[in-house]
């Protein structure tokens, strides 16, 4: 972990807040025969992930983001030397792997396991009736990682492996991202169910007035992504129409 960087922000303390007097004496007695409240459950620490091969398309590749967070939710492990008193608030500027950062927005549920890269462009080519078959006896969920000819790295998280469909399928876990560059996150609005939807000529995330948040060609090599309702997402890449560099489908299960 490299780049630290915090700032305190003083907020009034309770006793600053207790009117003087009698009512004063009476909270602080209140206060003292009152049991101490429970502490407040800890917001998961950015977590590197186990991936099972190197990634060509995170690389080694470092955000830097700002948390903010009051301080008696971080752990102390985390920040052993870093001196937080009570009633402030800190942020934190951390420079993290991609990964790390993906991990914060991933369901509780798939945290812990494993990375497992099932299929990548440079090695099994730049063909979705590859993927599909590179999907056969496996459940989800998959983590989509892209990245284009301009540089540009982005994707989508599926409840569900991905398949050949006659309609849409998949939860409202599932959401799109993009790094420009620092990570945004696109969850899902509500508006509709139409979250991931495979043909043999195409591959689609998000709808909405006839767009797609993310599709991809048959050949794995042309893309776009424009806003849509089920995700209200911004265009991904640079432009609404991109040509694909690298492609990989980790499965997180």
């Amino acid at each position: 972990m490299q780049g630290l960087r915090w700032r305190y922000t003083r907020l009034p303390s309770q006793m600053e807040d207790t009117m003087s007097g009698e009512e004063g004496e009476e909270e602080e007695e209140e206060e003292e025969t009152a049991p101490a409240p429970a502490p407040a459950p800890t917001p998961e620490d950015p977590v590197e992930p186990q991936l099972t091969e190197a990634s060509q398309v995170l690389g080694a590749s470092e955000i830097r983001q700002v948390r903010t967070l009051p301080s008696q939710d971080f752990s102390p492990g985390l920040f052993p030397h870093l001196p937080l008193p009570g009633h402030w608030v800190t942020d934190l500027c951390l420079q993290l792997s991609v990964s790390s950062w993906l991990s914060l927005h991933l369901p509780a549920r798939v945290t812990g396991h494993p990375w497992s890269l099932v299929f990548c462009t440079s090695r099994d080519g730049f063909s979705l009736r590859s993927l599909y078959r590179q999907m056969e006896g496996h459940s989800g969920p998959v983590l989509l990682l892209l990245r284009d000819q301009d540089g540009q790295m982005f994707g989508a998280f599926s409840s569900s492996a991905l398949r050949l469909s006659k309609g849409f399928y998949g939860t409202g876990e599932t959401f799109l991202f993009s790094f420009s560059p620092q990570l945004k996150v696109f969850k899902w609005t509500g508006s509709n169910s139409f979250f991931v939807k495979g043909d043999l000529d195409s591959l689609m995330m998000g709808s909405g007035s006839g767009q797609f948040g993310l599709w991809l060609d048959g050949d794995l090599y042309h893309g776009g992504s424009h806003p849509c309702a089920t995700f209200n997402n911004e265009v991904l890449a640079r432009r609404e129409q991109f040509c694909i560099k690298e492609l990989e489908a980790w499965v997180l299960s």
